[in-house]
């Protein structure tokens, strides 16, 4: 199973890749969409067209999206919100699953303190992906978010064994 991970901003989202085979996971591939500085619809659609496309070359069956923190700029808030849902909608056609997790959520997950700090984060995702160096910053985020859905996954069909 293939899980696309994604860090939205309306100027750089971050993506990764990972497959997961069993209880290990892979490292597929990762980047940034850098929408430059142009209309804010225009840098949606940059968003949206290249989700897709990732969406289109690597088939993830499920996505796992960094859900909108809402700091002291409103407006800053509704960007992100709005560029989470141009990558949200660019997986429609395609079916998959997608699922949110906040920013403490995710580094607890990886840290395991919510209050780390994105070098924090950073270093993990290098070693549990078994990386050579540290992807960009945006990428390794989008790459946290894919890690903390499968780490929330291994644990919930855990926990569904031992009830069962």
């Amino acid at each position: 199973m293939r899980i696309l991970g994604i860090d939205p901003g309306s100027r750089v989202t971050g993506y990764g890749v990972i497959e997961v085979l069993g209880r290990d996971v892979k490292y597929i591939d990762s980047g940034c969409i850098r929408t430059g500085g142009g209309a804010l619809p225009e840098r949606l659609k940059k968003i949206y067209l290249s989700v897709r496309e990732i969406t289109e070359h690597y088939k993830p069956q499920e996505m796992a999206v960094e859900q909108v923190f809402m700091g002291r700029n409103a407006d800053s808030a509704l960007k992100l919100g709005q560029a989470r849902a141009s990558a949200i909608c660019a997986v429609f056609d395609h079916d998959i699953e997608v699922f949110e997790y906040a920013a403490r959520q995710i580094k607890q997950a990886l840290v395991g303190k919510g209050s780390a700090d994105k070098t924090q984060v950073q270093h993990m995702v290098k070693i549990l992906l078994k990386l050579q160096g540290n992807p960009q910053m945006d990428a390794s985020d989008a790459l946290a978010v894919a890690l903390c859905h499968f780490h929330t996954d291994q644990t919930r069909q855990s926990t569904d064994r031992a009830l069962a």
